[in-house]
């Protein structure tokens, strides 16, 4: 057994055992395949993580930067109370229509609104509208734009309020001073703006599993 197979094998574990199989969860993977939509969403681990911090955080508002086909939106979503609310933002409007599919079938619809288009346009928008400030960012979208996520991100909540950026190891490639990468130097960006912002405490965390070698970083503002 190969080193990534036995990762695939240890996640197979974890969710049958921790994250049993679920029918809006796995409908929402089947209809984003089918809509050919990219292999990237998180895991079922990864999901249930998501949502444990959101419910340890007691997360009434969320804020989702890059929804894809809404599976991690709907493991965020469970977490919310019933007059909670969770705004998820999608560049593209065919991923923003399989999303807003699979969160209708989840009966998550009530809770969840997806905006299209691009983030950095949309976050100002939702910034103009003073909504009351997001208990948890959830950060997972193109990866050069990660530190303004970030900024924004703190624009948008409030002493506690949890931050969380996804996919931050690049396959060990954040490490590499040198990358000009976009995707490691906006990854590197953000993970030394939360080193060094006065309003941040964070850390980041390597993973491995059926997402293979990556990561995720997590900043608590003060």
């Amino acid at each position: 057994m190969s080193e990534s197979q036995l990762w695939d094998a240890v996640d197979d574990y974890f969710s049958a055992q921790l994250s049993p199989n679920d029918e809006a969860l796995e409908a929402a993977l089947r209809d984003s395949e089918a809509a050919g939509l990219p292999h990237i969403a998180v895991s079922a681990p990864q999901g249930r993580f998501l949502q444990l911090l959101a419910q340890i955080q007691g997360a009434r508002t969320i804020l989702e930067i890059g929804t894809l086909g809404g599976y991690s939106t709907i493991w965020l979503a469970r977490a919310l109370p019933e007059d909670g609310r969770l705004i998820s933002l999608e560049y593209s409007s065919r991923h923003a229509e399989v999303a807003t599919r699979n969160i209708a079938r989840a009966g998550l619809d009530r809770l969840v609104e997806v905006r299209v288009g691009p983030a950095l346009e949309s976050l100002p928008k939702l910034a103009d509208e003073n909504p009351p400030p997001f208990d948890l960012v959830f950060i997972d979208a193109d990866k050069v734009n990660n530190p303004h996520y970030v900024e924004w991100a703190l624009r948008l909540t409030r002493a506690g309020s949890l931050i969380v950026v996804d996919n931050v190891v690049r396959q060990g490639r954040v490490a590499d001073a040198d990358s000009t990468s976009p995707d490691v130097v906006g990854t590197r960006a953000a993970i030394e703006l939360i080193g060094t912002h006065p309003r941040l405490t964070g850390t980041a965390i390597q993973t491995v599993g059926a997402k293979g070698y990556d990561g995720f970083a997590l900043a608590r503002v003060l």
